[in-house]
């Protein structure tokens, strides 16, 4: 297992304006650590700057360091338990999309996945809408420049399309600014640029300023390919 490595995310795939989107940064980390990994935000990971990648097996710990400031850290995790609910018709989260409430209001409307100000090929433009069932979905086509190099989406891409979806569960169609505080994703295949895929964003539970939150991807046909498990963190309005 490698001692330290080094990480850099680039400004185009930021969240806010000045840091990473939280659910790309989480699978950098993974993809980098190379194992499964439970991993919490401690600070917002700063864009096209260099970050130590570092392992310390006597608490078993990962950690992603800017100079001295941990930016986030990542336990060894056992592969993710949870309960996915079954996938709506596609056809109903084209019509959720539709409905985007990141179209009249967002907080940050450059994020690299779900920023309404991002053109195709540049943001992976996935507009969860709210359900009948208070769920919220969005259709998914992979761009080709999320290629791994085998004509599959990147890992850290499919982490990074499971990450805004569970924010728009957690806010009810009433945004307000939250800030992803950890992840823990399992894929179970990955999907193809270009397929015809959605995205599922569901509320477990919440408690304070805290939101669990489900969120899973879905072929065309309905079929499991991918899950995580989120918690959000509402800001102290000021």
């Amino acid at each position: 297992m490698p001692d330290a490595t080094s990480l850099i995310i680039a400004s185009r795939f930021k969240g806010p304006p000045d840091s990473g989107n939280g659910g790309y940064v989480c699978g950098a980390f993974a993809v980098a650590a190379g194992t499964e990994l439970r991993i919490r935000l401690l600070a917002p990971p700063p864009l096209d700057t260099p970050l130590a990648l570092e392992y310390t097996a006597t608490d078993d710990l990962w950690r992603l360091r800017c100079g001295e400031q941990t930016v986030a850290s990542g336990t060894p995790a056992e592969p993710l338990e949870l309960e996915v609910p079954r996938a709506p018709p596609y056809v109903q989260a084209v019509w959720a999309s539709q409905h985007y409430v990141g179209f009249r209001e967002h907080s940050f409307p450059e994020c690299f996945v779900c920023g309404p100000h991002r053109r195709r090929g540049d943001g992976m433009r996935i507009f969860p809408g709210l359900l009948d069932s208070g769920m919220v979905a969005a259709p998914w086509i992979p761009a080709d420049d999320l290629d791994g190099g085998d004509g599959k989406v990147a890992v850290e891409f499919h982490w990074a399309a499971l990450d805004c979806p569970g924010y728009f569960a957690a806010i009810d169609d009433t945004p307000r600014t939250m800030l992803l505080g950890e992840m823990q994703a399992h894929g179970d295949r990955r999907v193809h640029v270009g397929e015809a895929c959605m995205v599922l964003g569901w509320l477990i539970a919440s408690e304070g300023r805290k939101y669990r939150c489900g969120t899973a991807i879905f072929d065309e046909d309905g079929e499991l390919c991918a899950r995580a498990l989120t918690t959000w963190i509402e800001v102290a309005r000021k």
